[in-house]
C-alpha cells in the first residue's frame, strides 16, 4: 500500500469548548486548507444510533451502522452561524448534531474501537497529499500520527462552559452554566480515561492556552507556528 502524504495536515486537538472548530476555520482560510472537523463524524453516527434507537454501548450495531452512513461535510450553503454543512445520508443535520443531548452520547458511541475503526480510513484519505486542517481530540495521537503540524488547544473547564453556553443560547438553547460545566468535565473525564483513543496531547504537540485570548489571537499563534514549521520543510503552499 502506497504510504499516505500528511506533511500538509496541520491537527488540532483538544477538549470541547476549547475552540478548534472556530480557529481551525479561520486558519483553514487563511492558509488555503480545507476544513475537516472530524467530531462531526462521531456526532453523525450518535444522531443516527438516537433516531433509530441503537443502544450507545451497542459496539458491533454502531459500527455496521457507521460503515453504511453516507456523512459528508461542505462549506456552509447557509447564513446561521454554521461552520460547514454536515450532511447525513443527503440530510441537513448541522445543528441536529450540535445538541445537549448529542454532546451527552456522543463519548459513548467514539469510544467503541469499532466504530473508531470504520470512520479512520475516509479521514486518512481525505488528508492524504493536500493541506488539510483537522480537528477532533486524537487526530495527532492516532488518526494522523504524522501530520506535519500538531497542534493541542487548551482551556479551563470553566472557560469552555462560559463559551458553550454563549454558542448555545445563540442558537436559541435553553441550558444553565452549570449543567454545562458538569457535562464538560463529565465528558473530559470519559475522553481522556478510556482505552482506545484517549483524550490526550501528542508528544510532539505544540501546546496552545486559549484562556483570555480572542479566537484571531489564538488564529495568529497557529498560523505563524505552521508557517514556520512549513517553510523549514520546504512545504510549498498558496
Amino acid at each position: 500500500m502506497t504510504e499516505l502524504d500528511h506533511r500538509q495536515v496541520v491537527a488540532i486537538d483538544g477538549p470541547g469548548g476549547a475552540g478548534k472548530s472556530t480557529v481551525a476555520r479561520i486558519l483553514a482560510d487563511r492558509i488555503g486548507a480545507m476544513l475537516f472537523d472530524t467530531g462531526a463524524l462521531y456526532r453523525a453516527v450518535t444522531l443516527m444510533a438516537i433516531r433509530h434507537d441503537v443502544a450507545g454501548s451497542d459496539a458491533i450495531r454502531l459500527a455496521d451502522r457507521a460503515r453504511e452512513l453516507a456523512i459528508e461535510m461542505r462549506p456552509a450553503s447557509i447564513d446561521d452561524g454554521r461552520q460547514d454543512d454536515v450532511l447525513l445520508n443527503g440530510e441537513d443535520v448541522t445543528w441536529a448534531i450540535r445538541t445537549p443531548e448529542i454532546d451527552a452520547r456522543v463519548s459513548e458511541v467514539s469510544a467503541h474501537p469499532a466504530v473508531r475503526e470504520a470512520l479512520l480510513d475516509i479521514q486518512r484519505r481525505v488528508a492524504d497529499g493536500a493541506p488539510v486542517v483537522m480537528v477532533g481530540r486524537d487526530i495527532g495521537t492516532v488518526v494522523i500520527p504524522n501530520a506535519g503540524v500538531k497542534i493541542f488547544l487548551e482551556a479551563s473547564a470553566e472557560e469552555r462552559a462560559r463559551r458553550r453556553v454563549a454558542e448555545l443560547d445563540g442558537r436559541g438553547v435553553a441550558t444553565t452554566y452549570e449543567q454545562v460545566l458538569v457535562d464538560l468535565m463529565a465528558r473530559d473525564a470519559y475522553d481522556s480515561g478510556r482505552e482506545t483513543a484517549p483524550l490526550a496531547a501528542a508528544a510532539d504537540a505544540i501546546r496552545v492556552d486559549t484562556d483570555g485570548r480572542t479566537v484571531d489571537q489564538v488564529a495568529d499563534a497557529i498560523h505563524g507556528i505552521v508557517e514556520l514549521v512549513w517553510h523549514r520543510a520546504g512545504v510549498a503552499h498558496g
